[in-house]
């Protein structure tokens, strides 16, 4: 073949030496033993035996593809980001997860969603980690934790548990409103295209003269909202457990590339302080009426990942990484998952995920991280230059770059979340929202999702629910009964 290299298409080993057989092991004669000699056999059985990593501890089944952020509305006196700059346009990536299931599970589950999304901007990575609900079932990441053990496996049954997860909410009164968002229509979205986004936590935003907003970020789907219900999410399941794959990676190969409409919610310190509730806390969302979302861009999918594994499966998000202009808040869960999300990469992955050409920034980088598991990446320019400061020159610190501080109150103590905390007045204003055909649905999947828990757990869930209106515990009382007579 003219121009043809062979050498592109001649099997090697990993050290690169030309394989001659691929097909027969070495033996001592003709029906002899395997010889420990067969050096290409033990590479391929033993890297076979190291293929896998650990999956995700939470998030574990999850969709992923590559696409661009365009910015199409104007936020620049607030923020000095240049990924938010008018008319700029980012290349991302984004990630799509159910929150209980392992890798093998079932794409459609009743679960919340994972929306995760990591942009390459001119000055670093920026991720947003967020769900398809604009809340969360607890507000301190002292207890996520013990919510997620309630997700798992029983110790003892290997089995998920009902039991578990209604005793933990029923005890739980901060998690009523993500519990009627996930038992609501939309718990269950048809595919990853269908779904809103959210940021779900309080951010930041600062600018060049250093004043900061407070931001919630919001991803309204261009496809329109479409859900299953339990009976049509099993027949779905009965014919595919990878619906939501088929569904993101055939809509981009044909094409048919997902948008979504991007918009901020923006509130001043002023109106923080004025706020009748805690504004960092993800229990709880910002009444639309009093700050109005604003449309400031597009995110669009558009190309699939070519191998699932170095581009899916190795992308690691954490909240901890963000951009000049762009910052945290004093939302609690937020300040732990700065923490935990970067630590269980490290685990996961290794020493210098960050390294890994999926997760790699798109600008120069320069540390003076050294060594560990899988050093892979060459040395600074000048060897020297290994430690800082140093008469050599390498790096060094920009001032410029310096966040405005957070501003601080009180003494370092553990505060009571709960105390003085209204869990009821949201979720009843999302409840009385709904449609009769609504709520009939909402009480039928909390009946069904309730099969094999003890009654006294039931009937404190059920008290809670009164609370937040009569109609929503009667009506579960209703649909349980339906269930079973005996309750």
């Amino acid at each position: 073949m003219p121009g043809h290299d062979e050498r592109n298409s001649r099997l090697t080993t990993t050290a690169g030496a030309p394989v001659a057989d691929n097909q027969d092991s070495l033996t001592a004669g003709d029906r002899g033993p395997v010889l420990m000699q067969d050096w290409q056999l033990i590479e391929k059985l033993a890297h076979q035996n190291r293929e896998r990593i650990p999956e995700r501890v939470v998030h574990a089944k999850g969709w992923g593809a590559h696409g661009v952020f365009t910015v199409t509305g104007d936020i620049s006196h607030l923020t000095c980001a240049r990924v938010l700059q008018p008319g700029t346009q980012t290349p991302m990536i984004a990630r799509f997860s159910t929150v209980a299931g392992e890798m093998g599970a079932a794409d459609h589950e009743r679960d919340v969603r994972g929306f995760a999304l990591k942009f390459y901007t001119e000055e670093g990575n920026w991720d947003l980690v967020g769900n398809n609900t604009p809340v969360f079932f607890v507000r301190d990441p002292l207890k996520f934790p013990d919510f997620i053990h309630t997700q798992k496996r029983h110790p003892r049954t290997n089995l998920r548990s009902a039991r578990a997860m209604w005793d933990f909410w029923s005890l739980s009164p901060e998690s009523l409103h993500q519990v009627t968002i996930l038992f609501s229509d939309r718990g269950l979205p048809a595919s990853p295209m269908h779904m809103n986004g959210y940021g779900s936590h309080t951010y930041s935003l600062w600018n060049d003269t250093g004043d900061r907003v407070w931001v919630k970020f919001h991803f309204k789907t261009c496809q329109g909202h479409r859900h299953y219900t339990n009976a049509e999410a099993e027949t779905v399941v009965g014919k595919t457990r990878e619906g939501y794959q088929e569904a993101l990676f055939g809509a981009i190969e044909d094409g048919n590339a997902p948008r979504w409409i991007v918009q901020v919610q923006i509130m001043t310190q002023a109106q923080a302080d004025a706020l009748a509730f805690n504004p960092f806390d993800v229990t709880k969302v910002w009444p639309h009426a009093d700050f109005p979302p604003v449309e400031i861009g597009m995110l669009e999918l558009n190309r699939n990942p070519d191998n699932y594994f170095t581009e899916i499966e190795q992308l690691a998000f954490s909240p901890s990484n963000v951009v000049r202009g762009i910052g945290h808040s004093p939302d609690r869960m937020l300040q732990g998952r700065i923490f935990a999300y970067a630590d269980a990469h490290l685990y996961r992955l290794g020493t210098h995920y960050e390294a890994l050409p999926v997760n790699r920034p798109r600008c120069p980088v320069h540390h003076y991280h050294k060594d560990g598991a899988m050093r892979f990446f060459e040395n600074a320019p000048n060897s020297d230059a290994y430690y800082e400061p140093n008469s050599f020159g390498g790096p060094i610190e920009e001032r410029s770059f310096a966040e405005p501080p957070l501003r601080i109150e009180g003494p370092a103590t553990r505060f009571d979340h709960r105390a003085e905390n209204d869990d009821f007045s949201q979720p009843r204003a999302l409840f009385v929202l709904f449609d009769d055909g609504e709520k009939v649905r909402l009480f039928a999947n909390i009946a069904a999702a309730m099969s094999g828990v003890p009654d006294f757990i039931i009937e404190r869930q059920i008290e809670l629910f009164a609370q937040v209106h009569p109609d929503f515990g009667a009506g579960v009382c209703a649909a349980l009964d339906a269930v079973d007579p005996q309750f």
